[in-house]
């Protein structure tokens, strides 16, 4: 069995519902604000692998990848239905758009933007929301980190058979994009997931080296139990 098989076998199927609104933590409040204005790029993401499917990538890979553009789909729609809940700050959604528009316009392989946006982007939020957001939210970022490990995996593994590697300009659009997202936090707080340098740290290395190892905390991050929940607000599996 390849490599690309055993990803597509792991996934397991989940749908968004609309959740109620929650609590997030005090002091987090504009940064998950930009932090889900960031979805507008889930779906560009999923473009980025559909072009992808368009040009060189290995034939193997080719139904684990669709699979994966449907998942931001699912994903756009999960966030969204947050953002209903919690409000949309128009000034957030405005910037992110834009921020959206320079990764589409970067000229580096789409699925070299898409593996830098999923793992040194997504990869940082997805803890941020799971730590500082309600408990919806933790939820969403849950199922959503669980697909998100195997597109990483993924598109890894494509680059790394087209010898594919980001460019310096593509390091400094993940750069601005990750600050521009943490620009409400301070530096020096005494709660590290409120600390603006935690995050920027946890890019950083997940950038360069793959992993962050100040985020496993998250295999203990607390998950809502059931009973925190209305029933209409746990998402529906199979």
């Amino acid at each position: 069995m390849n490599p690309y098989t055993k990803l597509l076998n792991r996934k397991r199927t989940w749908t968004p519902v609309q959740p109620t609104k929650g609590k997030i933590t005090e002091g987090a409040e504009e940064t998950i604000k930009r932090a889900l204005a960031i979805r507008h790029m889930e779906l560009p993401v999923g473009d980025f692998i559909r072009e992808g499917l368009e040009k060189d990538v290995p034939l193997a890979a080719r139904e684990l990848l669709e699979s994966n553009v449907k998942d931001e789909i699912k994903h756009d729609l999960a966030l969204g239905y947050i953002v209903k809940a919690h409000g949309a700050d128009s000034k957030s959604e405005y910037e992110a758009i834009k921020l959206r528009d320079a990764w589409i316009a970067h000229p580096d392989h789409t699925i070299t933007k898409a593996l830098v946006a999923e793992r040194a982007i997504f990869f940082v939020l997805l803890p941020m929301f799971r730590f500082l957001g309600d408990a919806a939210l933790r939820t969403v970022s849950a199922d959503i980190s669980r697909d998100e490990q195997i597109h990483v995996a993924t598109n890894s593994l494509v680059c790394t058979e087209l010898g594919l590697v980001p460019s310096d300009s593509l390091d400094k659009l993940r750069k601005a994009t990750i600050n521009w997202i943490l620009q409400p936090l301070k530096i020096g707080t005494s709660d590290k997931y409120l600390d603006k340098k935690f995050w920027l740290d946890a890019s950083d290395r997940l950038m360069y080296e793959g992993k962050a190892p100040q985020l496993n905390d998250t295999k203990a991050g607390r998950m809502p139990a059931f009973f925190e929940h209305a029933n209409t607000n746990l998402p529906q599996y199979s």
